[in-house]
């Protein structure tokens, strides 16, 4: 196909920050053109369909983030969203344990922040949380969350895919961009040539790579690390609420923790494994040799600065390979469980975290860069998922107006 194909608005991902830009400016401007490709054969084929499921509070973020606002308000309104649509939702609730005074001081940082944050949150004692939740265990005191849910992500983006078709939306799959033509202008490997008033770059993992095309993601690269989850197979259920350790507030990851997912599976993790392709989720499949030279350039950077604690942050995620360390982390949260009976590995899911090449630092916060033509999302990390609508409407009102 020679000719070009014309829209109002070009979003490349559909993973669920682009389904959800569609659906904000949908209902906002019901009468224009909008184009959606994605390089998969459906939606949610990345992070959007292999996250936790975990609706997450808003607790873990300083007050002045757009994390903060966005989950704590994106929580409300993705419940509201699978209860409106008789889609699935566990109201598992959620509690965050100590193991000692140093984790405490922390524990009490999250409450304030989450207080802070307009969230729902309370401290409660060691007593109070054996009455609630009599198989976990702290130090002291733990944080306890009530509004934490989990959902189906799979689930709630094939429906939002189906809504978007129904109101008029445009998919291609197994579409993938090539390169920036300009003038708006791009091509792909299915449509020779696609124009769009206004291209929005939701591409997850390679979102970067296409900013570059652009122009933007000048002071920024994708950093792949590897989510690996176990999953409990025996049928009693010896926990029934998502447990988490005090997280290291100096990075983004949350470490190894128990999920009640939506089906109430109980699961463990997940690592935070450096990795050095972006689709590197087992062995050597997607390989790709540049990817490959230029990641492990930046992880040998980090390695030798030390940057945010790499070294550490890698051998110990590294540690994680091996099955009874990785377990053992999980059972010092609670009194008794099996530990033989986290022996199935779940689908493994690749975080596409954003790193600043000039300070080395890992973004925490949701990152965005634009022109009158383009937008670029470009760091779109947990809690993404839970954060979307409200984030996607502040994309639509603060870049694309």
């Amino acid at each position: 196909m020679n000719n070009t194909n014309s829209y109002d608005y070009l979003i490349i991902g559909a993973g669920i920050i682009g389904l959800a830009i569609a659906k904000t400016l949908v209902e906002k401007y019901p009468k224009k053109k909008i184009f959606i490709i994605e390089k998969e054969n459906q939606v949610a084929c990345h992070s959007s369909g292999r996250n936790s499921g975990v609706l997450h509070a808003g607790f873990y973020y300083t007050s002045n983030s757009l994390k903060a606002k966005f989950t704590r308000d994106g929580n409300i309104e993705m419940t509201q969203f699978c209860l409106e649509n008789n889609l699935k939702i566990n109201r598992c609730e959620k509690v965050v344990i100590a193991n000692n005074e140093d984790e405490l001081k922390t524990l009490e940082e999250l409450y304030h922040r989450g207080i802070a944050n307009g969230v729902d949150v309370e401290l409660i004692s060691e007593d109070e949380l054996t009455i609630k939740f009599p198989n976990v265990k702290t130090f002291k005191r733990a944080l306890y969350s009530k509004n934490t849910s989990t959902v189906d992500p799979v689930e709630i983006s094939l429906f939002l895919h189906k809504q978007l078709e129904n109101k008029g939306i445009e998919f291609s799959f197994n579409e993938r961009y090539i390169t920036n033509l300009g003038n708006n202008t791009i091509r792909t490997t299915k449509h020779q040539k696609i124009h769009a008033k206004k291209i929005i770059n939701c591409a997850g993992l390679y979102a970067d790579k296409i900013a570059k095309d652009f122009g933007f993601s000048q002071d920024y690269t994708i950093i792949p690390f590897k989510g690996l989850y176990l999953k409990y197979t025996k049928t009693d259920k010896p926990i029934n609420t998502n447990i988490y350790p005090v997280p290291n507030l100096k990075n983004p990851f949350l470490g190894v923790h128990y999920t009640i997912t939506v089906d109430g599976t109980i699961k463990i993790g997940p690592t935070a494994i450096p990795v050095f392709w972006r689709e590197g989720y087992k062995g050597l499949k997607n390989f790709n040799l540049s990817e490959f030279f230029e990641i492990s350039m930046y992880e040998l950077k980090l390695f030798a600065t030390n940057a945010f604690n790499f070294r550490t942050l890698a051998y110990e995620e590294m540690k994680k390979y091996y099955k009874s360390y990785f377990i053992s982390l999980a059972l010092k949260m609670t009194k008794k469980i099996d530990k033989n009976a986290f022996n199935e590995w779940s689908k493994p899911g690749i975080r596409a975290q954003l790193l600043n090449t000039k300070t080395l630092e890992l973004l925490q916060d949701f990152v965005v860069e634009s022109d009158n033509n383009s937008v670029h999302v470009l760091n779109a990390v947990s809690p993404a998922f839970t954060s979307s609508f409200p984030f996607a409407r502040w994309v639509v009102e603060n870049h694309l107006e």
